[in-house]
């Protein structure tokens, strides 16, 4: 009989927020039955904690924000896709700030140290959804589009198209969730250059830099003005007459930015609050469409 489980033991993490650019620290620790996944903002008064659920999700812009009295969270998704791709059920997050760190981009550390802790079975079952039928969730205006069909297990198809000479239509697959850890985990989070001059303008991405985030350039600036650009997230100056990715670590995949958008559906999917079984597929999407789907599969757990 499978069993819910989690952690081996308890691991923390360090690296700068994505968007504050803070110095923070995640702790991830081992959780009793029926817990799911929690957060707890341990940097504020009374140490208040945010069940990570879909209704709880506040904002979907630039990541999936989670918020609960006064208490909110961003950048979660990436810990999360580790957890449930994992098949973890029941995990605590202690974060000293309002973001958890976005370390390389992906879900690779993650993966890493829960291998290196183990993981650790419990008495009770876990608790699966089961459709009968296909759920659609669609955005007309965007052109988003999630499906989840009748399967016995949990796959994921998604397909990406941007109007973009270097980032055009990709898709990516995962088979199964066991497949998650050598074909999904590695892929890092990416945006084109004119999202990097809007965001740093907006007063964001202040920890975005090339360590952690694949940066399209597909519209040719002066090299003066790509200077800039490169100096204000402290990446190496780039021929402004190449296009194409500025990093200079090269694409794991060539459908990368594919399979990260896969990543962060399980990171969205997470928060249905249970084990999933069906065929999922996913036409453009993004934290916004996720987190709709997911809070349209919840209701179907309601009695």
């Amino acid at each position: 009989m499978l069993r819910q489980t989690t952690i081996g033991g308890s691991f923390t993490l360090n690296g700068k927020g994505l968007h504050t650019g803070l110095a923070l620290e995640v702790t991830f620790r081992p959780a009793p039955e029926n817990h799911g996944y929690k957060i707890q903002r341990m940097d504020l008064p009374g140490k208040p904690v945010i069940d990570a659920v879909a209704e709880n999700v506040v904002e979907t812009t630039r990541g999936t924000v989670l918020q609960q009295g006064e208490a909110r969270c961003s950048t979660v998704e990436h810990a999360l896709a580790a957890l449930f791709a994992l098949s973890i059920d029941n995990c605590l997050l202690e974060v000293n700030g309002p973001e958890v760190p976005i370390l390389d981009g992906s879900a690779e550390l993650y993966v890493e140290c829960i291998r290196r802790v183990g993981i650790v079975e419990q008495d009770a079952a876990p608790r699966y959804l089961d459709i009968a039928r296909a759920i659609t969730v669609a955005d007309d205006t965007t052109g988003s589009r999630l499906t989840m069909e009748p399967a016995a297990e949990l796959a994921i198809t998604a397909h990406i198209a941007f109007p973009s000479r270097v980032l055009a239509d990709q898709t990516a697959t995962l088979a199964r969730l066991s497949d998650f850890e050598a074909e999904i985990a590695h892929a890092r989070t990416f945006c084109f250059v004119r999202e990097v001059e809007m965001l740093l303008a907006a007063g964001l991405i202040k920890g975005g830099d090339l360590d952690n985030a694949i940066v399209i350039y597909e519209n040719e600036k002066s090299q003066a003005d790509l200077d800039r650009l490169a100096d204000a997230i402290g990446a190496p100056h780039h021929n402004a007459h190449e296009l194409g990715y500025l990093q200079p670590k090269p694409l794991v995949w060539d459908n990368e930015p594919a399979r990260h958008k896969l990543l962060d559906i399980i990171g969205d999917m997470a928060l249905v609050g249970c084990r999933l079984r069906g065929a999922i597929t996913a036409q453009r999407p993004g934290h916004t469409i996720n987190n709709k789907f997911a809070r349209a599969l919840r209701k179907e757990l309601q009695p």
